[in-house]
């Protein structure tokens, strides 16, 4: 399932086999697989952890997972069922020594999800606005030991409009944490412009794609050749 802009209203399924689409992702030669609890996201509370385990078990790709992750609990319980990092956003925000802790006893465990309209980072499955700024907190984690930011454009998720570009740079070029890109990719194209951003000698270290891909723009294989070829 995904959501246009964060809009529960606006919801659109794919494909009610999660676990089968996962593995097509594995066998096309995905080497990370993005699995967000979006019904978690929203009430704060696991809803699929059976599924995500079920996936894990099921590829043999490295499997990235949030969604709803707002306590240490949570978080520990998607690890335990096979994911590789978990993804915090809501819960980075209001209890950053918490993110802390767990990075510290899971290294390359956690990733800090931020995920903004403009500047101001939205919290609680993208409803309700922090009042942060999306570079003052991607600064504040560079020294608690997270693996990645996994930064969204709200406005931009879900329409393959394109990834906001200009807001990615920003981050590249004050935080040291490997950045992922999330929003927008509605092209081979957006990739290459992914790909082409630079700020101090970094890159991305990643971009999630996923309407794009369910909507047969592009295929998996297609996205990895073109990274290999770059």
């Amino acid at each position: 399932m995904r959501l246009m802009r964060g809009d529960f209203e606006l919801e659109t399924v794919y494909d009610d086999d999660p676990v089968a689409v996962a593995v097509g992702f594995a066998e096309a030669g995905a080497k990370w697989i993005h699995v967000v609890d979006l019904d978690a996201a929203r009430t704060g509370t696991a809803a699929h952890l059976d599924v995500i385990k079920d996936i894990c078990a099921s590829v043999k790709s490295r499997v990235q997972s949030g969604g709803g992750v707002r306590t240490r609990e949570a978080a520990e319980n998607l690890l335990a069922a096979g994911v590789s990092r978990v993804v915090i956003g809501t819960a980075a925000v209001e209890n950053p020594e918490m993110v802390a802790s767990l990075a510290a006893n899971h290294p390359d465990g956690v990733a800090v999800g931020l995920d903004a309209r403009g500047r101001e980072v939205a919290v609680k499955g993208w409803v309700e606005g922090s009042g942060y700024d999306l570079i003052e907190l991607a600064k504040r984690f560079s020294e608690q030991g997270v693996s990645a930011l996994v930064v969204t454009e709200i406005q931009r998720d879900g329409t393959l409009e394109g990834p906001d570009l200009a807001q990615l740079l920003d981050v590249l070029a004050e935080s040291e944490i490997p950045l992922i890109a999330s929003g927008g990719v509605g092209t081979l194209g957006d990739l290459t412009a992914l790909l082409g951003l630079e700020s101090n000698g970094r890159r991305l270290a990643g971009a999630i794609v996923g309407r794009a891909i369910y909507e047969a723009r592009f295929d998996v294989s297609e996205a990895l050749n073109l990274l290999a070829e770059a």
